[in-house]
């Protein structure tokens, strides 16, 4: 079932959860570990990252550096496919534009629609750590903008081989990613809203927002999608603080603000199971007013610890 169609089909606020994939060489079970314990609030979809190639340089016999493109967390594709037959809930695979080429893109839809799988959450995708801005794989595309077009056109039954004659066309729903607080790349919020509006307008069926820790942000970021003609479905997306080197780290890497009020009470926590609980009781606090606006779906990043998750989502 399309993300779009669990939203249409209840009136109550749903929860998602996002996983990341393990690390090459640790098994299936890692993610089974992850997900076990969240089942019990029957997720109507998991949606699983992909993380692109990066360069490493590995000393050789002779001394020398090589320079080699290692990928370690693969299998996204092959993961949403064991969730859907494990657990039997739809699943939403990440792409992303860095490291792929326009074939290989095609290549990986083709697959996941071969394996029953019509949702997909289309990305630019983040910079390689060694790089000082992104850059597009060879014959690849630029943003998710034209991601989104080439998803579109085979789902319409265009493919890049334009004499290919009756193709099957595809069928996904297609989310994108929103930001309350704008992307950090774009000079100034309404630039990133009508980058926002033309995702949309492009074909893309809903909006997933980046973490944030003050639902005002949220709502006036829905509210100025609104007033521009954005009408998809906006799921909020949340992220409990579990540890006191979090509250430096994620607005450095998701370029995120952390409320003043929430910032003194982390102040008085005297140990990290005191951090961890003053996130829960945050994030339930923020669900609970989400709720109440009725919200359709509270996506939530687990970054493959569903613990504090857990327990948020058991107090609602």
């Amino acid at each position: 079932m399309k993300v779009t169609e669990h939203i249409a089909q209840t009136k109550k606020t749903l929860f998602s959860f996002e996983i990341l994939p393990p690390l090459k060489g640790v098994g299936i079970q890692a993610i089974y570990n992850t997900l076990d314990p969240l089942m019990e609030f029957k997720p109507p979809f998991i949606n699983v990252t992909y993380h692109r190639s990066e360069f490493i340089f590995r000393k050789t016999a002779d001394g020398l550096f090589e320079k080699k493109i290692v990928r370690k967390r693969p299998g996204t594709a092959g993961i949403c496919a064991a969730i859907m037959t494990k657990y039997g809930v739809d699943s939403v695979p990440h792409l992303i534009c860095g490291g792929f080429s326009i074939d290989e893109t095609e290549d990986i839809l083709i697959e996941l629609d071969f394996l029953g799988i019509n949702n997909v959450l289309l990305l630019r995708g983040d910079k390689m750590k060694s790089e000082e801005i992104f850059t597009p794989q060879k014959d690849g595309h630029k943003n998710a903008l034209q991601l989104i077009n080439q998803t579109v056109k085979m789902n319409k039954g265009a493919y890049l081989e334009e004499e290919l004659n009756n193709a099957m066309p595809t069928d996904f729903c297609i989310g994108v990613a929103g930001y309350p607080e704008k992307h950090y790349e774009s000079p100034d919020f309404d630039t990133d809203l009508q980058h926002l509006k033309s995702k949309v307008d492009a074909g893309a069926h809903y909006i997933v927002t980046q973490m944030f820790f003050n639902n005002q942000k949220y709502f006036d970021f829905v509210k100025a999608c609104r007033q521009i003609g954005i009408m998809v479905p906006i799921i909020p997306g949340l992220k409990p603080i579990t540890t006191k080197k979090q509250i430096t780290n994620l607005p450095k890497i998701f370029n995120v603000d952390i409320p003043s009020d929430l910032l003194k009470e982390f102040e008085i926590c005297n140990s990290e199971n005191d951090y961890k609980q003053v996130g829960i009781e945050w994030a339930i606090q923020q669900c609970k007013e989400l709720m109440n606006e009725k919200v359709p779906v509270i996506h939530f990043y687990t970054m493959s610890n569903s613990e504090s998750v857990k327990n948020v989502v058991a107090n609602l």
